[in-house]
């Protein structure tokens, strides 16, 4: 298909590269295969741009100049890596040689743009060379690059380009990076050579900078579309051309080898049977497209427009904020407007997370290669006062200091040794990471008093002072609460600020403080939402899984009262718990410990952690009393709980206790609490206003939640569970207090989602396997053959076992194929829908039937080999590292026994004529269900207790006994009536809301009373 092909695509970004992005292009020919360079460019670069230091070692290497220079610089490169040559140079014979010119801040100094006009960038299309891998006759492979890049004679980046006009797409070029392109090559060697390796196609870009065999992982690099993930169409050009029209241009790429790649280094010490050892974990971080994005437009912008404007950043959870605000930081603190004058003279980052402050001096490190570009304010007020009159470059001070360095200020100016912050004449960019709610109130009192000395005081306690904190009972309109907000930022805002907030939750006052508008003519200035992140892979969907009690509730008794399902016995293990009303903490603590042990802690490969967010500090003391004694009571092992709240509590209950987070926890330090977590002896965290914000534990999986959620704080809370973790494929939430309606209002105005439906209907799942199986694109003997070899007990499979699962899934692969367009997408859709079904209930009801867990296990390896739709959406990645822990997950050794019976097909909610035994009535379930329809109330299943023991006690009083069987049902209820108030004030302790609605509301008192006085009434009949 001549033009239409691959050939084409790779001359179409060579030409764009070459006649705009600053390019050279260069044969395939001028590549060393041994060297992994390309040693022309390298010698041409060094004697034009050092032609002193060239001569030098000329005089004195003689003939072998070139050769000694290319072998010194090798051996660095292998040593340091290449971003550090790049960066810093390399020796040879006691001589530092360049190997890059970066641009410099200024137009001030005419030699240092002269020499970063010397730089060469080539593309080299069709790099071939010699592979350590071999073909199947013994001979080593020819490996052949589509695109090469390369800085000055070295490799930085590689590219595998696809075009679906031929069949293949991005998806097929990772596959080839995975199985066709070996680490064990120079060119690909981790930090010897190219840094970073593109699949390409015209739709989607993925990126990563290590290849690593099958577990190499690949990274979205797209724009975004809609809020979600791939990219937009662009009229008359490839989606994909940002990347050769923009990323990869030469200044471009220059720019993210000098300021935004760097090494994140993580070390983590793991206790042995021999002691502790370090486990080490490289990892070479290249920019994702929106850090690059968010980067670059609030630097040109306030080059462009200087100081004094406040910035709104609204980055999901997943968008790499600590490395954003990382690269933010560097560069505002370098960045000079075109009058060759600095914008800022310091850059302050606020933030409560102690990680950003270690991350932040190691990343720039990296970039400075020097010490006193960062500075931590962890010392005192006179470290915090010289760092910000000498102009350090960035300063990181955490919110938490800023009560004791007030405090230590006013001492200091008793004593008559107060220190001046001289702020006159200097610009400041103040870094505000994740400025919620625990940033208002007195903590932000103590950061104005500080501040508020001079120009920079008062503007950052204008734009940050109770920021996080909405007014409640505000009878203000949106409208006139927005003008008075800016008649005082016109007061509060000061020219020489500038502000740059990042968070993933603004909420009123934020989007108005921070309010410079961004491409749509109003804040946040930079997007990335919360649906692209989930799209593209980097958090979970917490609302996925998310379930109320009383749908919980309703899905158990759904099974266990349905004679159509089979193992109603084993629904009934766990429904007898629930069957005692969540009424009191050791009911409640009953169903999340016994959920747990049934759904959860067998995930992750039996790591998987959940968290109990409690409503009151109190509560969480109770709770973890309740907890501890019940899992000692039922002799339960492997479940160990730690509590987390602030300061001192004393339980009412209980004269003269005294509680604290540490002694609670056994001693354990609070700052030793979240690496305690980490430990696979500690399985539960119960919170009270504790880690419902910035707390990172990818091994929580399940959160249970008895406390009111509402906007914001609902969706930071439910939000811990996001963060994706190998295996990590599904979250849970269980919550007894609030709607979903609530939550799901609270996520809206942060993410696009479908809003929730019925209670999901456990028939379905049959429903779907049925018609699963009628298109006969599969069998259950292929089900069958797949689970064998799935479900054998054994960590790893073997490579003939490998083999055998995927020729299964291949065969199905190829009937699908041949498939009309729309029943392979009725069908896939199909496939899709069993798989989230049973994802989701799975977790509330054990049904462990064999057919249905196997069939889960195979939908869902099925779905990730199918051929994609076409239409640019992400490909679903082969996670082996997944598969692994997901084996673990799905082996059928629960504590429950499904071994006995046969189990009876499924009837779908559509089929007639279904033979079944009607539930029992349950009358006081109407009576609720009629009063929450009628009033508009949401009292749940707790309140039919009250209403329960309203009748037990009125059975039993013979006095209201013989009124019933003395009069008609007329005369008996205005009898009732007039006894009822007695019967409530009994049964008034522990259920105050109802008690109060029948006490003061006489419709509602109306309504119940004549559903009492008829079951009343019968019931006494009847007896």
């Amino acid at each position: 298909m001549p033009g239409h092909d691959e050939a084409a695509f790779e001359a179409a970004i060579e030409f764009g590269l070459t006649s705009a992005g600053g390019y050279e292009k260069r044969r395939s020919t001028d590549y060393d295969e041994t060297l992994a360079l390309f040693p022309d460019d390298v010698t041409g670069f060094l004697q034009d741009s050092q032609p002193a230091k060239w001569q030098a070692l000329e005089a004195l290497l003689g003939p072998k100049t070139a050769t000694t220079i290319l072998s010194s610089l090798s051996k660095e490169l292998d040593l340091k890596g290449t971003l550090h040559v790049l960066r810093h140079g390399f020796k040879c014979y006691g001589k530092t040689l360049r190997m890059a010119y970066f641009q410099p801040n200024t137009r001030m100094n005419p030699e240092a743009a002269a020499q970063y006009a010397k730089n060469r960038l080539t593309i080299t299309r069709q790099v071939g060379f010699s592979s350590v891998l071999k073909r199947p006759d013994g001979q080593h492979r020819r490996c052949i690059i589509d695109l090469t890049l390369a800085v000055n004679g070295l490799p930085v980046a590689t590219a595998e380009l696809k075009n679906p006009l031929t069949g293949q797409r991005a998806a097929d070029a990772i596959r080839q990076y995975q199985q066709e392109r070996d680490a064990r090559d120079l060119l690909f060697a981790f930090k010897k050579r190219a840094l970073v390796h593109f699949a390409v196609d015209p739709d989607e870009v993925w990126m990563t900078t290590r290849l690593n065999g099958k577990d190499t992982h690949f990274l979205p690099f797209n724009r975004g579309h809609d809020q979600g993930a791939g990219n937009p169409p662009v009229a008359g050009n490839w989606k994909t051309h940002y990347l050769w029209d923009e990323v990869l241009q030469a200044d471009s790429l220059l720019e993210i080898l000098q300021r935004f790649m760097h090494l994140e280094v993580k070390e983590k010490q793991i206790k042995t049977d021999k002691g502790s050892r370090t486990l080490r974990k490289e990892t070479l971080i290249f920019p994702r497209y929106q850090q690059r994005d968010a980067v670059r437009t609030l630097v040109a912008h306030a080059k462009a427009h200087g100081s004094g404007h406040n910035y709104l950043v609204k980055h999901s959870a997943g968008s790499g904020k600590s490395n954003t605000i990382a690269w933010l930081a560097h560069r505002l603190a370098t960045l000079h407007d075109a009058q060759d004058e600095k914008v800022f003279h310091s850059v302050v980052v606020v933030t409560d997370r102690r990680v950003l402050d270690q991350q932040l001096q190691a990343t720039i490190y990296q970039f400075e290669h020097k010490t006193g570009v960062v500075e931590k304010i962890d010392e005192d007020s006179q470290q915090l006062a010289r760092a910000l009159s000498q102009g350090t470059p960035i300063v990181i001070t955490t919110i938490q200091k800023f009560p004791f360095i007030a405090q230590a200020l006013s001492t200091l100016e008793k004593q008559g040794a107060g220190v001046q912050i001289d702020t006159a004449g200097k610009r400041f960019a103040v870094i505000v990471d994740e400025a919620h709610s625990s940033q208002s109130g007195e903590t932000a009192v103590a950061l104005k008093g500080l501040l508020n000395q001079d120009g920079i005081e008062s503007a950052i306690a204008a734009q940050f002072l109770d920021e996080g904190a909405e007014e409640e009972g505000d009878d203000l309109s949106n409208d006139a609460k927005i003008a008075s907000l800016r008649e005082a930022l016109k007061r509060g805002r000061q020219p020489n600020l500038s502000f740059f907030a990042f968070t993933a939750t603004p909420k009123f006052k934020t989007l108005v403080l921070f309010d410079e508008p961004g491409p749509t003519g109003a804040p946040p200035f930079h997007e990335y939402s919360m649906r692209q992140a989930i799209e593209e892979g980097f958090i979970l969907d917490v609302l996925a899984h998310y379930t109320t009690y009383q749908r919980f509730y309703g899905l158990i008794k759904q099974i266990e009262d349905d004679p159509e399902v089979p193992r109603r016995k084993a629904a009934k293990a766990l429904s007898g718990f629930l069957e005692l009303h969540p009424v009191n903490i050791a009911q409640i603590v009953t169903v999340i410990v016994e959920h747990f042990r049934r759904f959860v802690m067998h995930e992750l490969g039996g790591r998987a952690k959940a968290m109990v967010v409690t409503g009151s500090r109190l509560a969480a003391v109770r709770y973890k009393h309740a907890f501890d004694r019940y899992i000692q009571d039922q002799g339960y092992s492997g479940i160990r709980s730690l509590v987390a709240f602030s300061g001192t509590v004393e339980d009412p209950e209980d004269p003269g206790s005294s509680y604290t987070e540490v002694a609670m926890n056994d001693g354990l330090a609070a700052r030793e609490l979240p690496e305690t977590f980490e430990r696979d002896d500690y399985r539960v965290l119960l919170v009270a206003e504790k880690y419902q914000t910035g707390f990172d534990q990818p091994l929580l999986q399940t959160m249970y939640v008895v406390k009111r959620l509402s906007g914001v704080q609902a969706v930071q809370t439910l939000s811990r569970l996001n963060r994706i973790a190998p295996g990590k494929s599904r979250t849970f939430v269980l919550d007894f207090i609030n709607q979903e309606d609530d939550i799901y209002r609270a996520f809206k105005p942060y993410y696009e989602t479908t809003p929730v439906g019925e209670n999901a209907d456990p028939h379905r799942l049959s429903e779907l396997q049925h018609r699963l199986l009628e298109w006969a694109i599969f069998t259950a003997a292929d089900v069958s053959v797949f689970a064998e070899i799935w479900y054998r007990p054994k960590p790893d499979h073997s490579p003939r076992d490998h083999q055998a699962m995927h020729a299964v899934l291949d065969a199905v692969v190829r009937r699908f194929e041949t498939r009309e367009d729309e029943d392979r997408e009725q069908f896939r859709g199909q496939l899709t829908a069993y798989r989230n079904l049973y994802a989701f209930l799975s977790q509330i009801i054990p049904y462990q039937d064999s057919d249905l867990e196997r069939l889960y296990a195979f939908v869902r390896n099925l779905l990730a080999k199918l051929p994609a739709r076409g239409d640019g959406q992400a490909f679903v990645l082969d996670d082996e590292v997944a598969l692994r822990f997901f084996r673990l997950q799905q082996m059928t050794e629960g504590s429950i026994d499904l071994g006995e019976g046969t189990a009876y097909p499924l009837k779908g909610p559509i089929d007639l004529g279904t033979g079944g035994i009607k539930d029992e009535a349950v009358p006081l379930s109407s009576l609720i269900d009629r009063l929450n329809e009628r009033f508009g109330t949401d009292f749940n299943a707790a309140d039919q207790l009250f209403f329960d023991q309203i009748r037990a006690s009125a059975e039993l009083n013979e006095t209201i006994s013989e009124a019933a069987r003395a009069n008609n049902l007329t005369n008996f209820a205005a009898y009732l009536d007039r006894t009822l108030d007695e019967l409530f004030i009994a049964r008034m302790e522990g259920n105050e809301e109802i008690f109060n609605r029948v006490m003061t509301d006489d419709a509602f008192r109306s309504a119940a009373r004549e559903h009492l006085a008829r079951e009343i009434f019968e019931s006494v009949r009847e007896a």
